[in-house]
């Protein structure tokens, strides 16, 4: 009832209480797996794989469901990666950045050597992360930023998925 609510009227704040309404009308575990695969995408350290073989296996949610949300999440928190590479790299020498100039050259070097089909490989553990810092930096655009990335990301939750299915 709240959506319902929400979508049919667009007057006066009630574009805000549809968002509330959709946010809440959301199961918590899809709500876990999304906020978890978004903070394991930033540079913030995180576990979006193991969260989310746990609400497979307990089966709460429907696996795409799943799947979805946990792409979204990822594919969302690598645009804030590649957001700081495009507005806020001139920081980059400060202590509190995330990313170190190592790794920042190396992932540099792995792009332009290997090109923007190097964003297939952001789902990888430390090298994912500095790569789309990279894009940002190197101003590759979002709009073929986000396609390459989801792909790679959605695939990686898919192979997670699959050995849920098999071994659980």
């Amino acid at each position: 009832m709240c959506i319902l609510q929400g979508v049919g009227q667009l007057a006066a704040g009630a574009e805000r209480r549809a968002v509330l309404c959709l946010i809440l009308a959301v199961p918590l575990d899809l709500l876990a797996v999304f906020s978890s695969a978004f903070f394991s995408a930033t540079l913030v350290p995180g576990i979006s794989e193991t969260v989310l073989a746990r609400v497979a296996i307990d089966a709460t949610a429907d696996h795409f469901a799943l799947l979805f949300f946990a792409s979204a999440g990822n594919t969302l928190g690598s645009v804030v990666n590649w957001l700081l590479g495009r507005f806020l790299l001139h920081w980059r020498d400060h202590k509190w950045f995330p990313v170190t100039p190592v790794a920042l050259n190396r992932a540099s070097r792995w792009f332009n050597r290997f090109g923007v089909w190097s964003l297939l490989l952001a789902w990888l553990p430390f090298i994912g992360d500095p790569l789309t810092l990279a894009a940002g930096m190197l101003r590759v655009p979002l709009v073929i930023f986000l396609p390459v990335v989801a792909v790679g990301k959605t695939m990686r939750y898919a192979v997670t998925l699959g050995v849920v299915e098999v071994f659980f």
